[in-house]
Order: structure tokens, then C-alpha cells, then sequence
């Protein structure tokens, strides 16, 4: 997991480093059971304070994304497949209104793009 963080964003670094981190894990990068940088560790990485990273963390931590288990250190949740399937359902949405808006542009009709993509379906599906 690589955090970039840009004095040039509006968004404050804890909510830079938040996004970030939920982006990781609802893409799946990060699974569930992973542990993540701790604290101190991620403030010095990103050379910003502690309490950045601990806010960022606990806004995590509150959406269900990460658990914080004391002594040992901050996970990403398993609790919350629901909420992680829905955002990347959401996510996978957005890709395909995008690819219809492109078909359209292209003169596709409906059935030539499901042809089209059942053909992409098989192929992958093919080892």
C-alpha cells in the first residue's frame, strides 16, 4: 500500500490518507485480516504528525474498514464484506456506464456490446 500525500489537495492529510487507505481496501489490495502500518510508523513514513494518522485510522475504524486490536495493532475488518461489496458493486457500475457511454459513441447497439462481451467473458474464462 503506497499513501501519496499532496499539500496541493483541499482535502485535509487525514482525510488524504483515510481515502487512500478505504480505496486499498475496497479495491481489494488490502484484504481483510492485513495489518496496516502502525501509527507511529505510517506519521513517519508520511512524515506528519501522529495525530494525523491516528484520526485518519479512527475514521476507519468507525466506518468498519479497519479494527484496532490494543497492543497488537490496526487490521482490516472482516466484519463488513456487505458494505465492501456494495461500494465495489458501485464501483463496477460506474465502470460500465462508461462503457456504454462509449459503445453509444461508437453506433454499438445493445446486443453488440453483449456479444462483445461475453466473447471478453469466455476468453478470460479460457486458460
Amino acid at each position: 500500500m503506497k499513501i501519496i500525500i499532496s499539500n496541493a489537495s483541499s482535502d485535509p492529510i487525514y482525510i488524504q490518507i483515510m481515502n487512500q487507505i478505504r480505496q486499498s481496501i475496497l479495491s481489494g489490495e488490502l484484504n481483510a485480516g492485513e495489518s496496516l502500518p502502525s501509527i507511529r510508523q505510517l506519521a513517519k513514513d508520511l512524515q506528519v504528525s501522529v495525530i494525523t494518522t491516528k484520526r485518519a485510522y479512527e475514521e476507519l475504524e468507525k466506518e468498519e474498514l479497519i479494527d484496532s486490536v490494543v497492543g497488537k495493532g490496526c487490521f482490516v475488518s472482516g466484519a463488513n464484506k456487505d458494505f465492501i461489496r456494495e461500494q465495489r458493486m458501485k464501483r463496477l457500475e460506474e465502470k460500465m456506464l462508461e462503457i456504454i457511454r462509449e459503445s453509444n459513441e461508437l453506433s454499438m447497439s445493445q446486443q453488440d456490446l453483449i456479444n462483445h462481451l461475453a466473447l471478453l467473458f469466455e476468453e478470460e474464462e479460457t486458460p
